[in-house]
């Protein structure tokens, strides 16, 4: 226990003093996954939107496979980007591997989904008779889908945050990718992961803390834009 509460003063005295080599780790982190979260963006919720209101064929096949890759594992995404940013890989010229670039794209294809199963759930539980009575009302049809998006911000804003926890917290894709080096690619729960095997448990805690901290920020200001 009192390991422990060494450990935790000491952390303390990181976090206040600005210690240059933990806020590399934040910045680096908040970096990737703003990134990442915004490209998962892109992706997810013109995804999650397209099954919601057309019917594509074999639409409860594609849910299903919506549903399945929010739960693949973040190494299995490390693993397929690897594959293809590596020097023998398809776009091995890109000179990608071991950067931060490569961290945001294995992060956003691992949120992808997830914003997008989000969105899809806002869109099947937002009123039925929201397209329809726009267009009766005279909305073409853009003009109904954007009130639509309207009824369901919430349900978007809420699948980015979601997305958003999921990238800054794996350990994964940012260490296969991102090779956590120095300065350049280590993330928060990279350096997390590496400091504690060094027995550095105070960084590792002050880290921890700070985790923690952007995570709640990011939930109270949801709830904040939900109250408005």
């Amino acid at each position: 226990m009192d390991f422990f509460l060494e450990s935790l003063k000491a952390s303390w005295s990181l976090i206040l003093s600005l210690d240059r080599e933990l806020f590399r780790a934040v910045w680096t982190s908040v970096y990737v996954s703003v990134w990442s979260i915004v490209f998962a963006a892109l992706l997810g919720i013109p995804a999650g939107l397209a099954v919601g209101l057309l019917e594509v064929p074999f639409k409860r096949t594609v849910i299903t496979g919506l549903n399945s890759l929010m739960a693949v594992p973040t190494v299995l995404i490390g693993l397929l980007v690897y594959g293809f940013i590596s020097r023998q890989g398809p776009l091995g010229g890109w000179g990608l591997l071991f950067s931060p670039s490569a961290v945001i794209v294995g992060d956003a294809l691992l949120a992808a989904p997830i914003v997008a199963n989000y969105t899809l759930s806002s869109i099947r539980g937002a009123h039925a008779a929201i397209l329809p009575t726009a267009m009766t009302l005279g909305a073409g049809r853009l003009r109904s889908v954007l009130k639509l998006l309207s009824e369901i911000r919430f349900g978007m804003m809420a699948a980015v945050i979601s997305g958003f926890g999921r990238v800054i917290s794996e350990v994964g894709v940012a260490m296969m990718l991102g090779g956590n080096i120095l300065g350049y690619t280590r993330t928060m729960t990279t350096a997390i992961a590496l400091e504690t095997s060094k027995g550095e448990f105070a960084l590792g805690i002050a880290l921890g803390i700070i985790l923690m901290s952007v995570a709640l920020l990011v939930n109270i200001v949801f709830q904040i834009l939900q109250r408005r």
